[in-house]
Protein backbone atom coordinates (compact mmCIF):
# COMPACT_ATOMS: atom_id res chain seq x y z
CA UNK A 1 0.00 0.00 0.00
CA UNK A 2 3.04 2.25 1.12
CA UNK A 3 5.03 1.34 -2.30
CA UNK A 4 1.91 1.86 -4.18
CA UNK A 5 1.45 5.15 -2.65
CA UNK A 6 5.02 6.59 -3.13
CA UNK A 7 5.48 4.86 -6.08
CA UNK A 8 5.33 8.53 -8.38
CA UNK A 9 7.24 10.23 -6.19
CA UNK A 10 10.24 7.87 -6.68
CA UNK A 11 10.18 7.82 -10.06
CA UNK A 12 10.77 11.88 -10.06
CA UNK A 13 14.70 10.46 -8.65
CA UNK A 14 16.27 9.91 -11.67
CA UNK A 15 19.23 11.22 -14.15
CA UNK A 16 16.96 14.11 -15.96
CA UNK A 17 15.48 15.55 -12.96
CA UNK A 18 19.36 15.86 -11.34
CA UNK A 19 20.84 17.11 -14.93
CA UNK A 20 17.44 19.71 -14.71
CA UNK A 21 18.90 21.10 -11.64
CA UNK A 22 22.50 21.70 -12.85
CA UNK A 23 21.04 23.20 -15.82
CA UNK A 24 19.06 25.63 -13.84
CA UNK A 25 21.86 26.83 -11.98
CA UNK A 26 23.61 27.67 -15.49
CA UNK A 27 20.40 29.42 -16.28
CA UNK A 28 20.66 31.67 -13.25
CA UNK A 29 24.13 31.96 -13.11
CA UNK A 30 24.64 35.34 -16.08
CA UNK A 31 21.47 36.98 -15.10
CA UNK A 32 23.18 39.07 -12.43
CA UNK A 33 26.28 39.00 -13.65
CA UNK A 34 25.40 41.23 -16.37
CA UNK A 35 22.56 42.73 -13.92
CA UNK A 36 22.25 44.18 -10.53
CA UNK A 37 26.37 42.94 -10.10
CA UNK A 38 27.45 44.56 -13.10
CA UNK A 39 25.47 47.70 -11.26
CA UNK A 40 27.50 47.50 -8.14
CA UNK A 41 30.62 46.86 -9.60
CA UNK A 42 29.98 50.60 -11.12
CA UNK A 43 28.82 52.06 -8.54
CA UNK A 44 32.51 50.78 -6.55
CA UNK A 45 34.14 52.45 -8.96
CA UNK A 46 32.81 55.49 -8.60
CA UNK A 47 30.81 55.46 -12.05
CA UNK A 48 28.26 58.54 -12.20
CA UNK A 49 24.24 56.94 -11.41
CA UNK A 50 23.23 57.60 -15.21
CA UNK A 51 25.34 55.15 -16.44
CA UNK A 52 24.57 52.71 -13.78
CA UNK A 53 21.22 53.79 -14.95
CA UNK A 54 21.62 52.97 -18.63
CA UNK A 55 22.81 49.49 -17.47
CA UNK A 56 19.08 48.06 -16.87
CA UNK A 57 18.85 48.03 -21.11
CA UNK A 58 21.67 45.09 -20.87
CA UNK A 59 18.21 43.21 -20.06
CA UNK A 60 16.71 43.54 -23.27
CA UNK A 61 17.89 40.02 -25.17
CA UNK A 62 16.07 38.42 -22.10
CA UNK A 63 12.86 40.02 -23.47
CA UNK A 64 13.13 39.79 -26.81
CA UNK A 65 14.25 36.14 -27.27
CA UNK A 66 11.34 34.66 -28.93
CA UNK A 67 12.94 36.53 -32.20
CA UNK A 68 15.70 34.47 -32.32
CA UNK A 69 14.17 30.87 -30.93
CA UNK A 70 13.46 29.84 -34.24
CA UNK A 71 17.08 29.62 -35.54
CA UNK A 72 17.69 27.32 -32.51
CA UNK A 73 14.88 25.60 -33.66
CA UNK A 74 15.94 25.48 -37.33
CA UNK A 75 19.62 24.92 -37.14
CA UNK A 76 21.53 21.49 -35.87
CA UNK A 77 25.19 22.01 -34.49
CA UNK A 78 27.31 18.95 -35.45
CA UNK A 79 27.80 17.45 -32.28
CA UNK A 80 25.38 16.18 -29.55
CA UNK A 81 22.11 17.38 -31.23
CA UNK A 82 20.14 19.77 -31.47
CA UNK A 83 19.69 20.75 -27.91
CA UNK A 84 22.34 19.93 -26.38
CA UNK A 85 24.67 21.18 -28.91
CA UNK A 86 23.14 24.62 -28.38
CA UNK A 87 23.66 24.46 -24.67
CA UNK A 88 27.04 24.17 -25.05
CA UNK A 89 27.49 26.74 -27.31
CA UNK A 90 25.98 29.10 -24.99
CA UNK A 91 27.36 27.73 -22.25
CA UNK A 92 30.70 28.47 -23.10
CA UNK A 93 29.91 31.49 -24.74
CA UNK A 94 28.70 32.64 -21.16
CA UNK A 95 31.93 31.94 -19.63
CA UNK A 96 34.12 33.76 -22.33
CA UNK A 97 31.94 37.04 -22.02
CA UNK A 98 32.48 36.79 -18.80
CA UNK A 99 36.15 36.16 -18.83
CA UNK A 100 36.56 39.27 -21.33
CA UNK A 101 33.99 41.21 -18.39
CA UNK A 102 36.70 39.92 -15.87
CA UNK A 103 39.45 42.05 -18.05
CA UNK A 104 37.62 45.47 -18.71
CA UNK A 105 37.21 48.19 -16.25
CA UNK A 106 34.36 50.42 -15.55
CA UNK A 107 36.37 53.43 -15.32
CA UNK A 108 39.15 52.74 -17.95
CA UNK A 109 36.52 51.46 -20.73
CA UNK A 110 32.91 51.33 -19.60
CA UNK A 111 32.14 51.09 -23.07
CA UNK A 112 33.86 47.95 -24.05
CA UNK A 113 32.95 46.23 -19.99
CA UNK A 114 29.26 47.20 -21.36
CA UNK A 115 29.67 45.88 -25.17
CA UNK A 116 30.92 42.46 -23.25
CA UNK A 117 28.13 42.39 -20.87
CA UNK A 118 25.54 42.38 -23.95
CA UNK A 119 27.05 39.85 -25.56
CA UNK A 120 26.68 37.71 -22.30
CA UNK A 121 22.82 38.78 -21.93
CA UNK A 122 22.47 37.42 -25.62
CA UNK A 123 24.64 34.12 -24.61
CA UNK A 124 22.36 33.99 -21.82
CA UNK A 125 19.33 35.02 -22.96
CA UNK A 126 19.54 31.98 -26.25
CA UNK A 127 21.17 29.34 -23.43
CA UNK A 128 17.65 30.15 -21.33
CA UNK A 129 15.68 29.68 -24.60
CA UNK A 130 17.43 25.62 -25.72
CA UNK A 131 17.22 24.92 -22.01
CA UNK A 132 13.50 25.86 -21.61
CA UNK A 133 13.54 23.22 -24.92
CA UNK A 134 15.60 20.20 -23.44
CA UNK A 135 13.59 20.36 -20.62
CA UNK A 136 10.26 20.45 -22.12
CA UNK A 137 11.68 17.40 -24.93
CA UNK A 138 13.48 15.45 -22.23
CA UNK A 139 11.13 15.15 -19.73
CA UNK A 140 7.82 12.66 -18.94
CA UNK A 141 4.80 14.27 -18.43
CA UNK A 142 4.49 13.50 -15.17
CA UNK A 143 7.72 14.80 -14.52
CA UNK A 144 7.08 18.10 -15.42
CA UNK A 145 5.79 20.31 -12.83
CA UNK A 146 8.76 18.84 -10.71
CA UNK A 147 11.33 19.40 -13.62
CA UNK A 148 9.99 22.63 -13.53
CA UNK A 149 10.55 23.01 -9.59
CA UNK A 150 13.85 21.83 -9.52
CA UNK A 151 15.02 24.04 -12.23
CA UNK A 152 14.10 26.81 -10.61
CA UNK A 153 15.68 25.72 -7.16
CA UNK A 154 18.92 25.47 -8.90
CA UNK A 155 18.31 28.79 -10.97
CA UNK A 156 17.58 30.95 -7.56
CA UNK A 157 20.54 29.24 -5.72
CA UNK A 158 22.76 30.23 -8.61
CA UNK A 159 21.21 33.89 -8.62
CA UNK A 160 22.06 33.91 -4.91
CA UNK A 161 25.82 32.83 -5.63
CA UNK A 162 26.18 35.50 -8.65
CA UNK A 163 24.65 38.56 -5.85
CA UNK A 164 26.23 37.50 -3.07
CA UNK A 165 29.30 35.14 -3.46
CA UNK A 166 30.69 37.23 -6.05
CA UNK A 167 30.60 40.27 -3.65
CA UNK A 168 32.05 38.80 -1.40
CA UNK A 169 35.09 37.59 -3.27
CA UNK A 170 35.04 41.02 -5.02
CA UNK A 171 35.38 42.68 -1.56
CA UNK A 172 38.21 40.35 -0.41
CA UNK A 173 39.72 40.15 -3.96
CA UNK A 174 38.46 42.09 -6.52
CA UNK A 175 36.06 41.98 -8.79
CA UNK A 176 38.20 40.79 -11.75
CA UNK A 177 38.36 37.77 -9.97
CA UNK A 178 35.04 37.58 -8.87
CA UNK A 179 34.26 37.36 -12.61
CA UNK A 180 36.62 34.82 -13.47
CA UNK A 181 35.81 32.79 -10.65
CA UNK A 182 31.76 32.95 -12.00
CA UNK A 183 33.10 32.21 -15.72
CA UNK A 184 34.41 29.42 -13.84
CA UNK A 185 31.20 28.05 -12.67
CA UNK A 186 29.33 27.96 -15.70
CA UNK A 187 31.15 24.82 -16.41
CA UNK A 188 28.20 22.99 -13.66
CA UNK A 189 26.57 23.74 -16.64
CA UNK A 190 29.21 22.41 -19.46
CA UNK A 191 29.53 19.14 -17.00
CA UNK A 192 25.49 19.00 -17.17
CA UNK A 193 24.96 19.14 -20.87
CA UNK A 194 27.77 16.44 -21.52
CA UNK A 195 26.16 13.86 -19.24
CA UNK A 196 22.55 15.19 -19.94
CA UNK A 197 20.64 12.42 -21.47
CA UNK A 198 19.45 13.25 -25.13
CA UNK A 199 15.24 13.58 -25.56
CA UNK A 200 14.00 9.93 -26.34
CA UNK A 201 13.06 10.60 -29.65
CA UNK A 202 14.16 11.34 -32.87
CA UNK A 203 12.63 15.24 -34.41
CA UNK A 204 13.57 16.34 -37.84
CA UNK A 205 14.25 20.37 -37.50
CA UNK A 206 12.13 22.24 -39.64
CA UNK A 207 14.16 22.40 -43.35
CA UNK A 208 14.46 26.16 -43.63
CA UNK A 209 14.34 29.01 -41.25
CA UNK A 210 10.84 30.47 -42.76
CA UNK A 211 9.54 26.94 -42.37
CA UNK A 212 10.79 27.35 -38.58
CA UNK A 213 9.22 30.48 -37.87
CA UNK A 214 5.81 29.43 -40.14
CA UNK A 215 5.11 26.05 -38.65
CA UNK A 216 5.75 26.63 -34.92
CA UNK A 217 2.67 29.40 -34.76
CA UNK A 218 0.37 27.44 -37.82
CA UNK A 219 0.76 24.36 -35.41
CA UNK A 220 -0.04 26.37 -32.38
CA UNK A 221 -2.75 28.28 -33.77
CA UNK A 222 -4.83 25.69 -35.49
CA UNK A 223 -5.20 23.08 -32.49
CA UNK A 224 -8.79 22.71 -31.48
CA UNK A 225 -9.61 25.12 -28.23
CA UNK A 226 -6.03 26.97 -30.01
CA UNK A 227 -7.04 31.00 -28.89
CA UNK A 228 -8.76 29.35 -25.39
CA UNK A 229 -5.54 27.79 -24.22
CA UNK A 230 -3.87 30.68 -25.13
CA UNK A 231 -5.70 32.97 -23.58
CA UNK A 232 -5.40 30.28 -20.66
CA UNK A 233 -1.85 31.09 -20.50
CA UNK A 234 -2.21 35.31 -20.62
CA UNK A 235 -4.70 34.59 -17.91
CA UNK A 236 -3.27 31.75 -15.12
CA UNK A 237 -0.95 34.41 -13.23
CA UNK A 238 -2.94 37.08 -13.59
CA UNK A 239 -4.60 37.37 -10.29
CA UNK A 240 -1.05 36.86 -8.27
CA UNK A 241 0.54 39.67 -10.68
CA UNK A 242 -2.29 41.59 -9.83
CA UNK A 243 -1.83 41.25 -6.28
CA UNK A 244 2.36 41.24 -6.13
CA UNK A 245 2.59 44.42 -8.48
CA UNK A 246 2.12 46.01 -5.35
CA UNK A 247 2.86 44.22 -2.74
CA UNK A 248 6.08 45.85 -1.55
CA UNK A 249 4.32 49.21 -1.32
CA UNK A 250 1.48 48.32 0.41
CA UNK A 251 3.71 46.70 3.14
CA UNK A 252 5.87 49.86 3.17
CA UNK A 253 3.14 53.32 3.03
CA UNK A 254 -0.32 50.94 4.00
CA UNK A 255 1.04 49.45 6.94
CA UNK A 256 4.50 50.68 7.90
CA UNK A 257 6.77 48.13 7.72
CA UNK A 258 10.12 48.94 7.51
CA UNK A 259 12.52 48.53 4.14
CA UNK A 260 14.69 45.96 6.52
CA UNK A 261 11.63 44.12 7.76
CA UNK A 262 10.30 43.84 4.48
CA UNK A 263 13.67 42.41 2.99
CA UNK A 264 14.32 40.01 6.01
CA UNK A 265 10.85 38.44 5.18
CA UNK A 266 11.26 38.61 1.54
CA UNK A 267 14.81 37.18 1.42
CA UNK A 268 13.87 34.79 4.13
CA UNK A 269 10.82 33.18 3.85
CA UNK A 270 9.37 34.10 1.18
CA UNK A 271 12.35 32.52 -0.92
CA UNK A 272 11.94 29.40 1.26
CA UNK A 273 8.32 29.07 1.02
CA UNK A 274 7.98 29.90 -2.79
CA UNK A 275 10.80 26.86 -3.35
CA UNK A 276 8.97 24.57 -0.89
CA UNK A 277 5.65 25.32 -2.84
CA UNK A 278 6.38 24.50 -6.22
CA UNK A 279 8.84 21.18 -5.03
CA UNK A 280 5.44 19.94 -3.15
CA UNK A 281 3.30 21.33 -6.01
CA UNK A 282 5.82 19.70 -8.70
CA UNK A 283 5.14 15.97 -6.72
CA UNK A 284 1.81 16.54 -6.08
CA UNK A 285 1.83 16.54 -9.63
CA UNK A 286 2.72 13.06 -9.93
CA UNK A 287 0.09 11.97 -8.38
CA UNK A 288 -2.94 14.82 -9.19
CA UNK A 289 -2.03 15.27 -13.33
CA UNK A 290 -2.35 18.74 -15.17
CA UNK A 291 -5.96 19.55 -15.18
CA UNK A 292 -6.12 18.32 -11.71
CA UNK A 293 -3.08 20.52 -10.63
CA UNK A 294 -3.78 23.26 -12.71
CA UNK A 295 -7.65 23.63 -10.80
CA UNK A 296 -6.42 23.01 -7.47
CA UNK A 297 -3.32 25.33 -7.17
CA UNK A 298 -5.01 27.71 -9.10
CA UNK A 299 -7.61 27.75 -6.80
CA UNK A 300 -5.40 28.10 -3.71
CA UNK A 301 -3.30 30.72 -5.91
CA UNK A 302 -6.56 32.90 -5.45
CA UNK A 303 -7.53 32.34 -2.47
CA UNK A 304 -4.25 33.04 -0.87
CA UNK A 305 -4.35 36.63 -1.79
CA UNK A 306 -7.75 36.88 0.62
CA UNK A 307 -5.64 36.20 3.53
CA UNK A 308 -4.00 39.88 2.00
CA UNK A 309 -7.34 41.21 2.88
CA UNK A 310 -7.05 40.36 6.45
CA UNK A 311 -3.46 41.77 6.79
CA UNK A 312 -5.08 45.29 5.41
CA UNK A 313 -7.81 45.05 7.77
CA UNK A 314 -5.47 44.08 10.75
CA UNK A 315 -2.70 47.05 10.24
CA UNK A 316 1.09 46.50 11.33
CA UNK A 317 1.23 43.01 12.49
CA UNK A 318 4.27 41.11 11.94
CA UNK A 319 2.97 37.43 12.49
CA UNK A 320 0.21 38.45 10.21
CA UNK A 321 2.72 39.62 7.24
CA UNK A 322 5.17 36.76 7.85
CA UNK A 323 2.17 34.85 7.82
CA UNK A 324 0.50 36.15 4.77
CA UNK A 325 3.87 36.29 2.58
CA UNK A 326 4.53 32.60 3.69
CA UNK A 327 1.14 31.68 2.25
CA UNK A 328 1.10 33.52 -0.97
CA UNK A 329 4.51 32.38 -1.91
CA UNK A 330 3.96 28.58 -0.82
CA UNK A 331 0.23 28.84 -3.32
CA UNK A 332 2.09 30.84 -5.61
CA UNK A 333 4.99 28.69 -6.20
CA UNK A 334 2.68 25.55 -6.56
CA UNK A 335 0.39 27.24 -9.28
CA UNK A 336 4.07 28.19 -10.98
CA UNK A 337 4.93 24.28 -11.11
CA UNK A 338 1.50 23.71 -12.86
CA UNK A 339 1.67 26.70 -15.05
CA UNK A 340 5.36 25.73 -16.39
CA UNK A 341 4.34 22.31 -16.85
CA UNK A 342 1.25 23.66 -19.32
CA UNK A 343 3.50 25.11 -21.41
CA UNK A 344 5.73 22.56 -21.74
CA UNK A 345 2.56 20.29 -22.36
CA UNK A 346 1.72 23.06 -24.78
CA UNK A 347 4.95 22.95 -27.27
CA UNK A 348 4.95 20.47 -30.23
CA UNK A 349 8.35 19.01 -29.98
CA UNK A 350 9.21 20.14 -33.40
CA UNK A 351 9.18 23.45 -32.84
CA UNK A 352 9.96 23.64 -28.74
CA UNK A 353 12.28 26.70 -28.81
CA UNK A 354 10.06 28.44 -30.54
CA UNK A 355 6.62 27.77 -28.87
CA UNK A 356 7.73 27.76 -25.48
CA UNK A 357 9.44 31.03 -26.02
CA UNK A 358 6.45 32.63 -27.53
CA UNK A 359 4.29 31.04 -24.66
CA UNK A 360 6.24 32.53 -21.82
CA UNK A 361 5.85 35.93 -23.80
CA UNK A 362 2.43 36.09 -23.75
CA UNK A 363 2.28 34.91 -19.76
CA UNK A 364 4.59 37.73 -19.38
CA UNK A 365 2.73 40.54 -21.41
CA UNK A 366 -0.40 40.09 -18.59
CA UNK A 367 1.82 40.68 -15.96
CA UNK A 368 3.42 44.02 -17.16
CA UNK A 369 0.46 45.05 -18.73
CA UNK A 370 -1.62 44.54 -15.13
CA UNK A 371 0.87 46.26 -12.95
CA UNK A 372 -0.73 50.25 -14.57
CA UNK A 373 -4.52 48.65 -13.89
CA UNK A 374 -3.25 47.96 -10.48
CA UNK A 375 -1.48 51.18 -9.49
CA UNK A 376 -4.80 52.74 -10.72
CA UNK A 377 -7.02 50.84 -8.70
CA UNK A 378 -5.78 51.28 -5.41
CA UNK A 379 -6.58 55.00 -4.20
CA UNK A 380 -10.07 54.74 -5.66
CA UNK A 381 -10.92 51.36 -3.88
CA UNK A 382 -8.82 50.79 -1.24
CA UNK A 383 -6.32 47.63 -0.17
CA UNK A 384 -9.37 45.45 1.37
CA UNK A 385 -11.09 46.22 -2.02
CA UNK A 386 -8.10 45.57 -4.13
CA UNK A 387 -7.00 42.25 -2.97
CA UNK A 388 -10.28 40.89 -2.66
CA UNK A 389 -10.23 41.71 -7.15
CA UNK A 390 -6.82 40.43 -7.14
CA UNK A 391 -9.10 36.77 -6.52
CA UNK A 392 -11.45 37.64 -8.48
CA UNK A 393 -9.08 38.29 -11.78
CA UNK A 394 -8.02 35.16 -11.35
CA UNK A 395 -11.15 33.13 -12.00
CA UNK A 396 -11.41 33.58 -15.48
CA UNK A 397 -8.01 31.50 -16.37
CA UNK A 398 -9.48 28.81 -13.80
CA UNK A 399 -13.14 28.43 -15.45
CA UNK A 400 -10.97 28.13 -19.13
CA UNK A 401 -9.02 25.15 -17.86
CA UNK A 402 -12.08 23.64 -16.49
CA UNK A 403 -13.77 24.51 -19.76
CA UNK A 404 -10.75 22.91 -21.83
CA UNK A 405 -10.52 19.76 -19.47
CA UNK A 406 -10.70 17.67 -22.69
CA UNK A 407 -8.01 19.38 -24.58
CA UNK A 408 -5.75 19.15 -21.43
CA UNK A 409 -6.30 15.79 -20.46
CA UNK A 410 -5.28 15.38 -24.16
CA UNK A 411 -1.77 17.01 -23.64
CA UNK A 412 -1.53 14.71 -20.67
CA UNK A 413 -1.13 11.07 -22.55
CA UNK A 414 1.96 11.73 -23.88
CA UNK A 415 1.30 11.49 -27.56
CA UNK A 416 3.52 9.24 -30.28
CA UNK A 417 6.16 11.92 -31.10
CA UNK A 418 5.89 13.48 -34.33
CA UNK A 419 6.83 11.74 -37.43
CA UNK A 420 9.75 12.59 -39.51
CA UNK A 421 7.71 13.42 -42.65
Amino acid sequence: MTDALFAPFKKLLNRRIGVIMLLGFASGLPLELSGSTLKLWFADQGVDFTSIGLLSLLGMPYAFKALWAPVLDRYVPPFLGRRRGWMLITQVAVALGLVAMAGSSPTLAPGTLAAFAVFVAFASASQDIVLDAYRTDVLHDRERGFGAAVFVSGYRVAMLVAGAVSLIIADELGWSVAYLTMAAMMGIGVVATLVAPPPEFAVVAPRTLARAVIDPLVELFTRPGALWLILAVFLFKLGDAFAGSLFGPFLRRALGFTPGEIGVVMKTVGFASVMGGMLVGGLLMARLGLLRSLVVFGVLQAASNLVFMVLAEAGHDYGLMVTSVAVENVTGGMGTAAFVALLMALCDHRYTATQYALLSAIAALGRIFIGPLAGMSVDPLGWTVFFAISAIVAIPGIAIIVLLRRNIHALERDPEPPSAA
